[in-house]
């Protein structure tokens, strides 16, 4: 099978598409042909050598697909059905890859915006969680228009709660699409805060990860009223949870999310789409920073 993989750090330029062995599941997992995989800002960390060390690497932690192959003891999905999840082994960007966890795709979604979702939705609902998002919170959401922060918004929506989102003013009709109330981000941000919510808020989750832990838990009272996902060091610095998912994953977000998409309560828009063999600018669009949205590799 043809698969991304990278045998040294470096630029977009190391990515390459390699023949591999094909994979098989094991108990519990089921292989796919892969028709759409997603991509994400981790994959371009990998790449660069600031995540793991080990060399060679495949990519891709999330991918849609149709059934092919079942693995012991599986009995809610047949060959030939339409499924989305996660690859326990990181290589979702290829022809064929394994399952470990996996939900039928909802009837309205392609394979691209299927393949959008596993990463964007477990890391929301994790983050939403470790809040104790519900009903009678008010969240500021750090970075809301994109894949994460407009999933978050959405999901903490859904469970009842005032949402207040952070986001480049082009962005705000967007944010006031999806339940919240945007707000521009950098300085005063505090005080514009405030103008919404004269008390603060209840939580915070920061997902853009640009140096405003201080901002967040002024509002939110306390280190302990703040996750964030991106900003390990300050995270560190200031005491405040960094949501990683080898502390416990929310798998459960995945069989949730098509009752709320079917609904119409849920969408995560595709940004971009490419091609396999375009792996490279991928990353490169990717690395800039600037997609609301998701982007995905199409395959097949």
């Amino acid at each position: 099978m043809k698969a991304v993989r990278f045998s040294r750090f470096g630029g977009p330029e190391v990515l390459e598409v390699v023949d591999l062995p094909d994979p098989h599941p094991g108990p519990g997992e089921v292989r796919i042909a892969v028709r759409a995989a997603g991509i994400n800002p981790s994959d371009w960390k990998k790449r660069r050598g600031l995540m793991d060390e080990e060399l060679p690497q495949t990519m891709g932690h999330e991918a849609a697909g149709v059934v092919d192959e079942l693995g012991a003891g599986v009995s809610d999905v047949a060959a030939g059905d339409r499924v989305f999840g996660f690859s326990a082994e990181e290589a979702a960007q290829a022809e064929l890859v394994v399952l470990s966890h996996y939900a039928p795709i909802p009837p309205s979604l392609d394979f691209p915006a299927a393949a959008a979702l596993p990463a964007a939705i477990e890391t929301a609902t994790r983050a939403l969680d470790q809040l104790g998002v519900g009903s009678d919170s008010t969240l500021l959401v750090n970075g809301a228009s994109g894949s994460v922060g407009s999933a978050a918004v959405q999901l903490a929506v859904a469970r009842g709660a005032r949402v207040i989102g952070t986001a480049s003013p082009a962005n705000h009709d967007y944010l006031r699409s999806l339940g919240a109330e945007p707000v521009a981000y950098g300085d005063g941000l505090v005080e514009r805060v405030r103008a919404l919510a004269p008390d603060g808020v209840d939580v915070a989750l920061d997902v853009a990860g640009s140096g405003v832990l201080p901002e967040l838990i002024e509002l939110a009272g306390g280190t302990e009223h703040v996750v964030t996902i991106a900003d390990f060091a300050g995270a560190q610095k200031h005491g405040v949870l960094f949501s990683r998912g080898d502390a416990g994953r929310a798998l459960h977000a995945l069989a949730g999310i098509g009752e709320l998409i079917e609904s119409g309560r849920f969408a995560l828009p595709v940004a971009q789409t490419f091609p396999l063999a375009e792996i490279a600018q991928a990353h490169r669009v990717s690395e800039e920073g600037h997609v609301r949205g998701k982007l995905v590799l199409v395959i097949g």
